[in-house]
Protein backbone atom coordinates (compact mmCIF):
# COMPACT_ATOMS: atom_id res chain seq x y z
CA UNK A 1 0.00 0.00 0.00
CA UNK A 2 2.69 2.18 0.76
CA UNK A 3 4.81 1.63 -2.23
CA UNK A 4 1.20 2.57 -4.50
CA UNK A 5 0.97 5.58 -2.75
CA UNK A 6 4.82 6.62 -3.51
CA UNK A 7 4.01 5.59 -6.60
CA UNK A 8 0.73 7.32 -7.57
CA UNK A 9 2.12 10.56 -5.66
CA UNK A 10 5.64 10.35 -8.37
CA UNK A 11 3.20 10.18 -11.14
CA UNK A 12 1.40 12.99 -10.10
CA UNK A 13 4.46 14.73 -10.11
CA UNK A 14 5.95 13.62 -13.45
CA UNK A 15 2.41 15.24 -14.64
CA UNK A 16 2.25 18.78 -12.87
CA UNK A 17 6.50 18.66 -14.50
CA UNK A 18 4.85 17.64 -18.28
CA UNK A 19 1.64 20.11 -17.58
CA UNK A 20 4.00 23.21 -16.90
CA UNK A 21 6.16 22.00 -19.78
CA UNK A 22 3.34 21.90 -22.06
CA UNK A 23 2.12 25.46 -21.11
CA UNK A 24 5.14 26.56 -21.60
CA UNK A 25 6.57 25.11 -24.76
CA UNK A 26 2.97 25.73 -26.22
CA UNK A 27 3.85 29.37 -26.60
CA UNK A 28 6.68 28.95 -28.99
CA UNK A 29 6.23 29.96 -33.02
CA UNK A 30 8.56 29.73 -35.32
CA UNK A 31 7.77 33.18 -36.41
CA UNK A 32 8.04 34.45 -32.75
CA UNK A 33 10.18 37.51 -33.52
CA UNK A 34 8.12 38.32 -37.13
CA UNK A 35 7.56 41.85 -36.20
CA UNK A 36 10.53 42.39 -33.79
CA UNK A 37 13.35 40.96 -36.09
CA UNK A 38 12.13 39.74 -38.80
CA UNK A 39 15.34 38.86 -40.24
CA UNK A 40 17.05 36.80 -37.36
CA UNK A 41 17.51 33.62 -39.42
CA UNK A 42 19.03 34.77 -42.16
CA UNK A 43 21.21 36.83 -39.79
CA UNK A 44 22.29 33.96 -37.54
CA UNK A 45 22.87 31.89 -41.16
CA UNK A 46 25.33 33.97 -42.15
CA UNK A 47 27.34 34.36 -38.89
CA UNK A 48 26.76 30.09 -38.83
CA UNK A 49 27.79 29.53 -42.39
CA UNK A 50 31.15 31.45 -41.29
CA UNK A 51 32.15 29.91 -38.88
CA UNK A 52 31.54 26.69 -40.23
CA UNK A 53 33.73 27.80 -42.92
CA UNK A 54 36.59 28.65 -41.03
CA UNK A 55 36.45 24.78 -39.14
CA UNK A 56 34.04 21.94 -39.46
CA UNK A 57 34.72 21.53 -35.82
CA UNK A 58 31.64 24.10 -35.63
CA UNK A 59 29.25 21.30 -36.62
CA UNK A 60 29.21 18.86 -33.80
CA UNK A 61 30.42 21.44 -30.95
CA UNK A 62 27.18 23.37 -31.78
CA UNK A 63 25.04 20.38 -32.03
CA UNK A 64 26.21 18.62 -28.77
CA UNK A 65 26.28 22.34 -27.05
CA UNK A 66 22.44 22.28 -27.59
CA UNK A 67 22.00 18.62 -26.68
CA UNK A 68 23.74 18.98 -23.61
CA UNK A 69 21.87 22.60 -22.94
CA UNK A 70 18.47 21.29 -23.08
CA UNK A 71 19.37 18.23 -21.03
CA UNK A 72 20.46 20.12 -17.68
CA UNK A 73 17.87 22.92 -17.01
CA UNK A 74 16.42 22.96 -20.20
CA UNK A 75 16.88 24.74 -23.41
CA UNK A 76 17.61 28.31 -21.69
CA UNK A 77 20.98 28.53 -22.62
CA UNK A 78 22.38 28.40 -18.79
CA UNK A 79 25.53 25.93 -20.59
CA UNK A 80 26.77 29.39 -21.83
CA UNK A 81 27.17 31.11 -18.40
CA UNK A 82 30.80 31.20 -17.27
CA UNK A 83 31.62 31.33 -13.91
CA UNK A 84 34.96 33.35 -11.84
CA UNK A 85 35.07 30.52 -9.70
CA UNK A 86 34.70 27.61 -12.01
CA UNK A 87 31.45 26.54 -10.62
CA UNK A 88 29.03 26.71 -13.69
CA UNK A 89 27.61 23.91 -15.70
CA UNK A 90 30.50 24.26 -18.15
CA UNK A 91 32.61 23.45 -15.88
CA UNK A 92 31.45 19.90 -14.90
CA UNK A 93 33.19 17.25 -15.69
CA UNK A 94 30.52 15.72 -18.55
CA UNK A 95 31.08 19.17 -20.05
CA UNK A 96 34.65 20.12 -20.18
CA UNK A 97 34.95 18.10 -23.40
CA UNK A 98 32.52 20.33 -25.05
CA UNK A 99 34.23 22.19 -27.82
CA UNK A 100 35.01 25.91 -27.46
CA UNK A 101 34.10 26.17 -31.18
CA UNK A 102 29.95 25.68 -30.29
CA UNK A 103 30.31 28.40 -27.87
CA UNK A 104 32.10 30.71 -30.20
CA UNK A 105 29.28 29.86 -32.97
CA UNK A 106 26.83 31.34 -30.37
CA UNK A 107 28.57 34.23 -29.44
CA UNK A 108 29.58 35.63 -33.04
CA UNK A 109 25.78 34.56 -34.00
CA UNK A 110 24.48 36.94 -31.08
CA UNK A 111 26.78 39.44 -32.10
CA UNK A 112 25.69 39.24 -35.85
CA UNK A 113 21.77 39.72 -34.79
CA UNK A 114 23.08 42.56 -32.46
CA UNK A 115 24.41 43.90 -35.07
CA UNK A 116 20.75 44.89 -36.63
CA UNK A 117 19.79 47.75 -34.40
CA UNK A 118 16.27 46.64 -34.67
CA UNK A 119 17.14 43.12 -33.39
CA UNK A 120 19.60 43.98 -30.41
CA UNK A 121 18.75 42.87 -27.49
CA UNK A 122 15.61 41.39 -28.81
CA UNK A 123 16.78 37.83 -29.52
CA UNK A 124 17.47 35.39 -26.65
CA UNK A 125 20.92 33.16 -26.46
CA UNK A 126 18.73 30.33 -26.23
CA UNK A 127 16.75 30.50 -29.15
CA UNK A 128 19.97 31.56 -30.94
CA UNK A 129 21.38 28.38 -30.28
CA UNK A 130 18.60 26.13 -31.54
CA UNK A 131 18.70 28.45 -34.91
CA UNK A 132 22.59 28.08 -34.93
CA UNK A 133 22.04 24.28 -34.31
CA UNK A 134 19.32 23.37 -37.25
CA UNK A 135 22.31 25.37 -39.42
CA UNK A 136 24.84 23.21 -38.48
CA UNK A 137 22.69 20.36 -38.91
CA UNK A 138 21.95 21.62 -42.55
CA UNK A 139 25.17 22.59 -43.61
CA UNK A 140 26.51 18.95 -42.93
CA UNK A 141 23.81 17.13 -44.90
CA UNK A 142 21.04 16.88 -42.46
CA UNK A 143 17.53 17.60 -42.69
CA UNK A 144 16.21 22.02 -42.52
CA UNK A 145 13.20 21.61 -39.76
CA UNK A 146 11.73 24.74 -38.77
CA UNK A 147 12.72 26.06 -35.34
CA UNK A 148 10.18 27.68 -32.90
CA UNK A 149 10.73 29.87 -31.16
CA UNK A 150 10.51 32.44 -28.02
CA UNK A 151 12.63 31.05 -25.29
CA UNK A 152 13.76 32.98 -22.92
CA UNK A 153 17.31 32.92 -21.08
CA UNK A 154 18.15 31.57 -17.86
CA UNK A 155 19.60 33.31 -15.14
CA UNK A 156 20.89 30.26 -13.27
CA UNK A 157 23.94 27.86 -14.10
CA UNK A 158 25.79 25.77 -11.38
CA UNK A 159 28.47 22.60 -11.22
CA UNK A 160 25.38 20.85 -9.03
CA UNK A 161 22.73 20.68 -11.38
CA UNK A 162 24.71 18.55 -13.91
CA UNK A 163 25.10 15.80 -11.68
CA UNK A 164 23.40 12.86 -13.57
CA UNK A 165 21.28 14.79 -15.82
CA UNK A 166 23.31 13.75 -19.05
CA UNK A 167 23.34 10.11 -20.73
CA UNK A 168 26.36 7.92 -20.05
CA UNK A 169 28.43 6.30 -22.48
CA UNK A 170 28.25 3.35 -20.32
CA UNK A 171 24.17 3.25 -20.60
CA UNK A 172 21.78 0.49 -21.17
CA UNK A 173 18.87 1.08 -22.73
CA UNK A 174 16.44 1.02 -19.96
CA UNK A 175 18.90 3.85 -18.23
CA UNK A 176 18.70 5.49 -21.48
CA UNK A 177 15.04 5.50 -22.14
CA UNK A 178 14.51 6.47 -18.32
CA UNK A 179 16.36 9.43 -18.83
CA UNK A 180 14.46 10.66 -22.22
CA UNK A 181 11.06 9.98 -20.90
CA UNK A 182 12.30 12.05 -17.82
CA UNK A 183 12.07 14.96 -20.62
CA UNK A 184 8.82 13.83 -22.15
CA UNK A 185 11.29 12.11 -24.93
CA UNK A 186 10.57 8.84 -26.49
CA UNK A 187 12.63 5.87 -27.65
CA UNK A 188 12.43 6.73 -31.06
CA UNK A 189 13.38 10.12 -30.52
CA UNK A 190 16.33 8.90 -28.54
CA UNK A 191 17.17 6.52 -31.33
CA UNK A 192 16.78 9.15 -33.88
CA UNK A 193 18.67 12.07 -31.55
CA UNK A 194 22.01 9.13 -31.22
CA UNK A 195 22.14 9.44 -34.96
CA UNK A 196 23.81 12.65 -34.16
CA UNK A 197 26.60 10.60 -33.40
CA UNK A 198 27.15 10.87 -37.16
CA UNK A 199 29.15 13.93 -36.75
CA UNK A 200 32.33 14.58 -34.26
CA UNK A 201 34.37 13.18 -32.05
CA UNK A 202 35.23 11.67 -28.69
CA UNK A 203 38.60 10.57 -26.91
CA UNK A 204 40.35 7.47 -26.47
CA UNK A 205 39.69 7.74 -22.58
CA UNK A 206 35.98 7.60 -23.42
CA UNK A 207 36.39 3.78 -25.21
CA UNK A 208 39.58 2.57 -23.59
CA UNK A 209 37.28 0.31 -20.81
CA UNK A 210 35.78 -1.75 -23.65
CA UNK A 211 38.89 -2.29 -25.55
CA UNK A 212 41.49 -3.55 -22.29
CA UNK A 213 39.11 -3.83 -19.20
CA UNK A 214 35.75 -4.66 -19.99
CA UNK A 215 34.78 -7.20 -17.87
CA UNK A 216 36.20 -10.54 -15.71
CA UNK A 217 35.21 -12.52 -17.89
CA UNK A 218 36.56 -10.55 -21.34
CA UNK A 219 39.37 -7.58 -21.37
CA UNK A 220 37.50 -6.73 -24.99
CA UNK A 221 33.67 -5.96 -25.37
CA UNK A 222 32.06 -8.88 -27.45
CA UNK A 223 29.64 -6.92 -29.53
CA UNK A 224 32.59 -4.71 -30.92
CA UNK A 225 33.70 -5.99 -34.48
CA UNK A 226 36.55 -7.54 -34.36
CA UNK A 227 38.69 -5.49 -37.24
CA UNK A 228 36.88 -2.19 -35.72
CA UNK A 229 39.03 -3.17 -32.28
CA UNK A 230 41.98 -3.36 -33.91
CA UNK A 231 41.53 0.00 -35.49
CA UNK A 232 40.40 1.59 -31.83
CA UNK A 233 43.58 0.05 -30.56
CA UNK A 234 46.13 1.27 -33.00
CA UNK A 235 44.42 4.95 -32.34
CA UNK A 236 44.36 4.41 -28.87
CA UNK A 237 47.23 2.39 -27.56
CA UNK A 238 46.86 1.39 -23.62
CA UNK A 239 49.81 4.25 -22.89
CA UNK A 240 48.60 6.87 -25.15
CA UNK A 241 47.34 10.46 -24.15
CA UNK A 242 43.61 9.73 -23.01
CA UNK A 243 42.58 13.34 -24.73
CA UNK A 244 43.30 11.81 -28.31
CA UNK A 245 40.43 12.18 -30.54
CA UNK A 246 38.63 9.89 -32.53
CA UNK A 247 35.72 9.95 -34.88
CA UNK A 248 32.29 8.76 -33.62
CA UNK A 249 31.41 7.42 -37.23
CA UNK A 250 34.19 5.82 -38.62
CA UNK A 251 32.69 5.98 -42.37
CA UNK A 252 31.26 9.26 -42.81
CA UNK A 253 32.57 11.58 -39.48
CA UNK A 254 32.06 14.60 -41.89
CA UNK A 255 28.47 14.23 -43.40
CA UNK A 256 25.32 13.98 -41.42
CA UNK A 257 23.39 10.83 -42.73
CA UNK A 258 22.24 7.27 -41.24
CA UNK A 259 25.98 5.40 -41.75
CA UNK A 260 25.43 5.46 -37.50
CA UNK A 261 23.04 3.07 -37.80
CA UNK A 262 24.86 1.16 -40.58
CA UNK A 263 27.81 1.15 -38.27
CA UNK A 264 25.74 -0.12 -35.21
CA UNK A 265 24.49 -2.79 -37.99
CA UNK A 266 27.88 -4.41 -38.11
CA UNK A 267 29.21 -3.51 -34.76
CA UNK A 268 30.89 -0.25 -34.64
CA UNK A 269 29.53 1.92 -32.30
CA UNK A 270 31.73 3.79 -30.49
CA UNK A 271 30.11 3.86 -26.98
CA UNK A 272 27.84 0.94 -24.84
CA UNK A 273 25.04 3.78 -25.37
CA UNK A 274 25.41 3.58 -28.68
CA UNK A 275 26.11 -0.36 -29.67
CA UNK A 276 23.11 -0.94 -27.21
CA UNK A 277 20.70 0.08 -29.69
CA UNK A 278 21.75 -2.42 -32.13
CA UNK A 279 21.94 -5.32 -29.90
CA UNK A 280 19.26 -4.98 -27.69
CA UNK A 281 15.75 -6.14 -29.62
CA UNK A 282 13.55 -3.71 -28.32
CA UNK A 283 15.47 -0.82 -30.43
CA UNK A 284 16.96 -3.11 -32.89
CA UNK A 285 14.02 -2.59 -35.05
CA UNK A 286 14.23 1.53 -35.15
CA UNK A 287 17.87 1.24 -36.60
CA UNK A 288 17.25 -1.35 -39.18
CA UNK A 289 15.11 0.95 -40.25
CA UNK A 290 16.87 4.41 -39.80
CA UNK A 291 19.68 2.10 -41.57
CA UNK A 292 17.84 0.94 -44.41
CA UNK A 293 15.94 4.51 -45.03
CA UNK A 294 18.01 7.90 -44.90
CA UNK A 295 14.98 9.82 -45.48
CA UNK A 296 12.64 8.73 -42.44
CA UNK A 297 15.88 8.98 -40.42
CA UNK A 298 16.30 12.88 -40.95
CA UNK A 299 12.20 12.89 -40.60
CA UNK A 300 13.14 11.49 -37.44
CA UNK A 301 15.31 13.27 -36.39
CA UNK A 302 13.97 16.77 -36.92
CA UNK A 303 11.03 15.45 -34.95
CA UNK A 304 12.75 14.84 -32.00
CA UNK A 305 14.69 18.11 -32.01
CA UNK A 306 11.57 20.01 -32.10
CA UNK A 307 10.62 18.13 -29.01
CA UNK A 308 14.16 17.94 -27.40
CA UNK A 309 13.72 21.93 -28.24
CA UNK A 310 10.76 22.30 -26.20
CA UNK A 311 12.26 20.87 -22.65
CA UNK A 312 12.28 23.09 -19.80
CA UNK A 313 11.96 26.19 -21.67
CA UNK A 314 11.23 29.44 -20.27
CA UNK A 315 8.52 31.94 -22.23
CA UNK A 316 6.81 35.02 -20.97
CA UNK A 317 7.85 36.89 -18.16
CA UNK A 318 10.37 33.99 -16.96
CA UNK A 319 14.28 34.41 -17.17
CA UNK A 320 15.40 37.52 -19.48
CA UNK A 321 17.11 38.29 -22.70
CA UNK A 322 20.56 37.89 -22.05
CA UNK A 323 22.93 41.38 -23.71
CA UNK A 324 26.12 39.02 -23.26
CA UNK A 325 25.46 35.04 -23.65
CA UNK A 326 28.15 34.29 -21.36
CA UNK A 327 26.48 36.62 -18.37
CA UNK A 328 23.82 37.63 -16.62
CA UNK A 329 22.39 41.05 -17.13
Amino acid sequence: MENQKKSSILLFVLFLILSVSSIAFGQLKTDFYKNTCPNVESLVRSAVRLKFQQTFVTAPATLRLFFHDCFVRGCDASMLLASPNGKAEKDHPDNLSLAGDGFDTVVKAKAAVDSDSKCRNKVSCADILALATREVVAMTGGPFYPVELGRRDGKVSTLTSVQHQLPGEGFNLDQLNTMFARRGLSQTDMIALSGAHTLGFSHCNRVSKRLYNFNPKSSVDPTLNKAYVAQLKQMCPLRVDPRIAINMDPTTPNTFDNAYYKNLQQGKGLFVSDQILFTDSRSRNTVNFFASNNDAFKQAFATAMTNLGRVGVLTGNQGEIRFDCTRPN
